[in-house]
């Protein structure tokens, strides 16, 4: 029986944070090795926004490094540049004479996004027929998702049915990936919001990349609800129930543990132990990381990954560019 084919991708618009590792990397890590996988920087989204030329060439083979650096085997997944393959913003095109401003219009991120903003490009509004040309392009059954991607995912099989109705049984439907192991990890100054790599405030957020006594400093600072006890409850203690989600992904304890740990001893105790094992996890992975920018192998790895993904892309896009009536030579 073949494997599941499983797809996604992070943008390199900025470093990869630790809600970045745990709320989707290390289930990568996790899915290679039961389903057929396919993981991409994906640099053309990262324009729909400007960027320094130099700035997305270094993040996106950050992006790809840390993927190999946190444990995904380039043998067994395929890991490459979305941009290194030509079918994705060819479908991507073909997707967007199908799709409707309306649908597009009522897209969350979008609205997010352009808010306060007097122009706003026209690749941030198209980008979600872009999104599910990446997806249809492989034949793929599962997409993960967060929260703040289903509204994509739903476009994706949206088009992919009036596809298959209007030009005959072409695209796989897919399903949304929702992984039990994970969380949604939030800001350090503000629970209400997810930890993110955009975030002005570099305090904000951990970096996989950020140096041990970096992580400390900020895990120091985070900001805690009013009160001593380390208890989860998301709810009445945002804050402090964000960092014990990160503790008990980082140290493999459950939140029963980190609260009976810590029961009576306050945050500095608890802010302390969370540091050293945020630490834990990501120096392995950073040691890794500059091993493999540093042996000239990622370009070898890429390369490879972009002939696998590309003789699958282009075998898709060749059918549907013949049941759309062009002309394949």
């Amino acid at each position: 029986m073949s494997k599941l084919r499983v797809l996604s991708g992070m943008q390199p618009s900025g470093q990869l944070t630790l809600g970045n590792y745990i709320g989707a990397l290390k289930n990568y890590v996790k899915l290679q090795h039961t389903h057929d996988c396919y993981f991409m920087a994906v640099d053309l989204h990262a324009i729909t926004v400007p960027q320094e030329p130099e700035k997305l060439k270094e993040q996106s083979e950050a992006v790809a490094a840390l993927y190999l650096a946190a444990g995904i085997d380039p043998n067994v997944a395929t890991v490459f540049l979305q941009s290194t393959v030509p079918a994705h913003a060819e479908l991507g095109w073909l997707l967007t004479t199908l799709t409707y401003m309306g649908e597009l219009e009522r897209m969350t991120q979008f609205k997010d996004k352009s808010a306060g903003k007097e122009s706003v490009g026209a690749g941030l509004f198209t980008y979600p027929s872009l999104m599910a040309a990446d997806i249809l392009l492989y034949d793929t059954a599962l997409v993960p998702v967060g929260d703040d991607q289903t509204q994509h995912l739903e476009l994706t099989r949206d088009l992919a049915h009036r596809f298959n109705q209007r030009y005959g049984d072409t695209f796989t439907i897919p399903k949304g990936y929702f992984p039990e192991v994970g969380a949604r990890i939030m800001s350090l100054d503000d629970a209400s919001k997810k930890m993110s790599k955009s975030n002005p405030n570099a305090g904000s957020y951990i970096a996989m990349l950020d140096a041990p006594d970096v992580i400390r400093k900020k895990i120091s600072r985070a900001v805690t609800d009013s009160g001593r006890e380390v208890k989860f409850d998301p709810q009445n203690k945002p804050e402090v129930s964000n960092l014990i989600s990160i503790y008990a992904q980082c140290a493999d304890k459950t939140i029963a543990e980190i609260e009976a740990q810590y029961e009576g001893q306050g945050y500095g105790p608890f802010k302390k132990d969370l540091a050293e094992a945020v630490v834990a996890v990501l120096e392995p992975i950073q040691q890794r990381y500059a091993e493999i920018r540093s042996s000239g192998e990622l370009y070898d790895i890429l390369r490879q990954g972009q002939e696998r993904a590309a003789a699958q892309a282009e075998q898709m896009l060749k059918r549907v560019k013949e049941k759309m009536g062009y002309v394949v030579l």
